[in-house]
């Protein structure tokens, strides 16, 4: 068994940020997450290869201090007692007792199931754009880039710069929205200076607004995507080799509910409620950045030094970290107004369309159940491998069901590890 003063699970800027600060009060800190390497998924690819200035920053500053431990590759199973953690690693399972746990499990994407979405060369937005970060060949590539929200432009810019050929960028939000929250980028003029990088970088790729996939096609492997533009009947088609498509993030919130910290709905998803110091309903369990609600990574900086510190009990030395926290949540609220889904996303899948690709079970199989537990007992919709994580986002658009249960272990483990 090993153990903490102060234990993080996620190693992206939230996850780092706590470690940071709790570090700094010379706490013993460990920091655990599934991917080999540290920076989550916006500093993906490693936080010191990063053009931000602050994850390199941090990452030297972790790196240095001896009473930091980074353990990759390693997974929550599941919480055997109160302050106990059973966690996976590559090849061993382990016990890890802390005083103070600090959730830093970040946020995923959400995909909505539309005619053609399991064709091979359909992936999410920030999926192809992670994927092109590890490696992934994308050279002359033809891609069409589509869904809702900044990270649109974000991962096309990643993807141009791998010498793909963006096509086009797919914006379901409409204009008077997409004017507004530009106009709200004043107020945080650090964003304002990204986007205008961004444009500048994706200068001359066609930004369809108001507009969204219809449908993908190909015989066998994506050849072409049909858009719908607007509340017209008129669609255009679109030749691709790859659809990058996705609506938004969801957090995640299963490891903090598994544990029984209460969660609440902030600008309309389902996320970890925390009080000023990002505390839980768990006395001794924190929880900082995308688990608290969709906000980027200067919201995600700010919760992440809140929560190191008053893990500490240093709450007299948050001070600074409060008014920003302030300011980016605002940014938060304008970023879910501004890209909140159009109804038109509930209607595109066919009555053959599949909406749980784990089980393979269609939109006809599913839409005369009532909820989860139903459609479980039935359907055996999700309960495949992600446990709900992909098609749980699509099922709250399509029929406006919640997940009722987190079922134990919280990721795929080995029998093995818990036998050990």
């Amino acid at each position: 068994m090993k153990h903490y003063d102060v234990l993080i699970v996620g190693a992206g800027p939230a996850g780092l940020a706590a470690a940071h600060a709790a570090a700094a009060q010379g706490a013993q800190v460990g920091v655990i997450d599934d991917n080999p390497l540290a920076g989550g998924q916006i500093w993906r690819g490693g936080p010191d290869l990063q053009a931000d200035p602050r994850a390199s920053y941090l990452w030297r500053s972790l790196r240095d201090a001896g009473n930091v431990e980074f353990m990759p590759r390693t997974r929550v199973m599941y919480a055997p007692q109160p302050n106990h953690l059973l966690v996976q690693t590559a090849d061993a399972a382990l016990t890890l007792y802390y005083k103070k746990l600090v959730l830093a499990t970040g946020a995923r994407e959400r995909l909505l199931p539309f005619p053609g979405w399991t064709l091979p060369g359909v992936t999410g937005a920030g999926g192809l754009q992670a994927l092109s970060k590890g490696g992934y060949p994308l050279q002359d590539k033809r891609v069409v880039v589509a869904g809702t929200g900044p990270l649109l432009l974000a991962a096309a810019a990643t993807l141009k710069s791998k010498g793909a050929h963006i096509v086009a960028i797919v914006e379901q939000a409409g204009t008077p929205a997409l004017l507004r929250f530009g106009l709200g980028l004043l107020a945080t003029p650090s964003k304002l200076t990204q986007a205008m990088q961004l444009a500048s970088q994706l200068s001359g790729v066609p930004y369809l607004r108001n507009s969204y996939v219809h449908s993908a096609h190909g015989d066998g492997t994506l050849q072409s995507v049909q858009i719908q533009r607007g509340h017209e009947r008129d669609q255009e088609t679109l030749q691709c080799d790859f659809l990058a498509c996705g609506y938004g993030l969801l957090p995640n919130v299963e490891l903090a509910q598994a544990l029984g910290c209460t969660t609440a709905t902030v600008n309309g998803q389902i996320a970890v409620k925390v009080d000023q110091w990002q505390r839980t309903s768990l006395a001794d369990v924190y929880c900082a950045g995308e688990g608290t609600g969709i906000g980027g990574v200067d919201l995600s900086l700010a919760e992440g030094r809140i929560a190191g510190l008053a893990a500490c009990g240093q709450q007299d030395l948050v001070r600074e970290s409060l008014a920003s926290r302030a300011r980016w949540q605002k940014f938060a609220a304008r970023l879910a107004r501004a890209f909140v889904l159009r109804e038109e996303l509930r209607t595109l899948a066919g009555d053959d369309t599949i909406v749980c690709r784990c089980e393979d079970v269609c939109h006809a199989d599913l839409r005369t159940h009532t909820g989860w537990r139903s459609a479980k007992l039935q359907t055996r919709c999700g309960m495949g491998p992600c446990q709900g994580r992909i098609c749980g986002g699509a099922t709250e658009i399509l029929y406006g069901w919640r997940p009722d249960a987190v079922r134990l272990p919280i990721s795929p483990t080995r029998i093995s590890s818990i036998i050990d």
